[in-house]
């Protein structure tokens, strides 16, 4: 990546890389909202960037420029260049930086949470860093547009720099991830690619239908070390449902769990409730509920105890004969709340 000077070459004419990183940081501000507006980065930058210089710099406040209702209003129009992006990228982690935004003797910049993983040392120029704040930098920001990273799923929105990152964290389009639970999967995609990743890579057994009888059968049930998982997909109302079976240690009794998640959103989750059967020997368990949404993971769920859970003692007493052989037959539907 090029010197942080190096950007502003060529829009003063006059910068040298010596005289950039002699400039204040309010002389520092005024050469981005030149540059920006010399260049076309965003419509409007000009009205965004407060040319008085403040009276105190080491006084600013960041926190105001994150919550000024001005800057958190979504507007339609505003891009920035990938120049820009360069200037706000951590040298590190490559990712986009926010307050508190620091900074070497030099001018080179790097995020917060890198600061310790570097020692304390610029790992450009390998100066000190101290605790020198951009703050120029940190205004700039507050001044720019950014759309979702998530706009090739279809989300349309352009948001502000520092308001940007909380969208990101609940955007409805943003992927879902993998739910098969017998690997870390990384997989991550939207419904129908998730669908068609469990059937043709996890040979995950689909189903179509709103009810099930399903069979669990194993031949050693005191061994749940590593844990006896089955996963079903279920096709019914348009949507897709996940059946989840398995053994897991609770404390020091191996239980057995199933539950339901349903592939999307919570709030769509909760218009659809299911119950779940087993029993033998005259004996019966059942459970009810809503199913979680594919957001929450597979653990999460489980170490929740949000489903029907069986005891190892009563599953074998359900399964008859003499004990050593776990035969559970679990049934159960899904329905749709008026």
């Amino acid at each position: 990546m090029p010197g942080r000077w190096a950007l502003f070459t060529g829009y003063a004419g006059v910068v040298s890389e010596i005289d950039f990183y002699r400039m204040s940081q309010w002389q520092l501000v005024i050469a981005f909202a030149s540059m920006a507006s010399s260049n076309l980065f965003f419509d409007d930058i000009r009205s965004k960037v407060d040319v008085d210089p403040p009276q105190n710099e080491e006084s600013t406040d960041v926190g105001e420029l994150v919550n000024d209702p001005g800057q958190t209003a979504l507007k339609p129009n505003g891009t920035v260049s990938s120049s820009v992006r360069e200037l706000l990228e951590c040298p590190v982690c490559l990712n986009a930086m926010y307050p508190p935004i620091h900074q070497c003797s030099n001018g080179h910049t790097i995020c917060s949470g890198c600061k310790p993983r570097v020692h304390n040392r610029c790992p450009t120029c390998r100066h000190e860093l101290g605790n020198i704040r951009c703050l120029a930098l940190e205004k700039v920001a507050a001044s720019l547009e950014l759309p979702c990273k998530y706009q090739g799923f279809g989300c349309i929105g352009i948001y502000p720099y520092y308001s940007k990152l909380k969208h990101e964290s609940q955007c409805a389009y943003r992927p879902y991830n993998c739910p098969y639970a017998g690997s870390e999967c990384s997989i991550m995609g939207d419904i129908p690619y998730l669908v068609a990743h469990l059937k043709d890579d996890h040979k995950v057994d689909m189903h179509n239908g709103s009810t099930f009888n399903h069979r669990y059968v194993k031949s050693n049930p005191h061994e749940v070390e590593n844990a006896t998982w089955m996963l079903t997909v279920f096709s019914c109302f348009g949507q897709y449902f996940c059946l989840h079976f398995e053994a897991f240690q609770l404390g020091m009794a191996p239980v057995y769990i199933a539950f339901l998640r349903f592939m999307g959103d919570d709030n769509e989750a909760k218009n659809y409730s299911y119950s779940l059967e087993v029993g033998g020997n005259g004996r019966k368990m059942i459970w009810q509920g809503v199913p979680r949404s594919i957001r929450d993971s597979h653990r999460k769920v489980r170490d929740s105890f949000d489903g029907l859970i069986i005891q190892r003692n009563m599953a074998l007493f359900f399964s008859g004969g003499d004990r050593k052989e776990l035969k559970l037959r679990v049934t159960g539907r899904i329905w749709k709340e008026q």
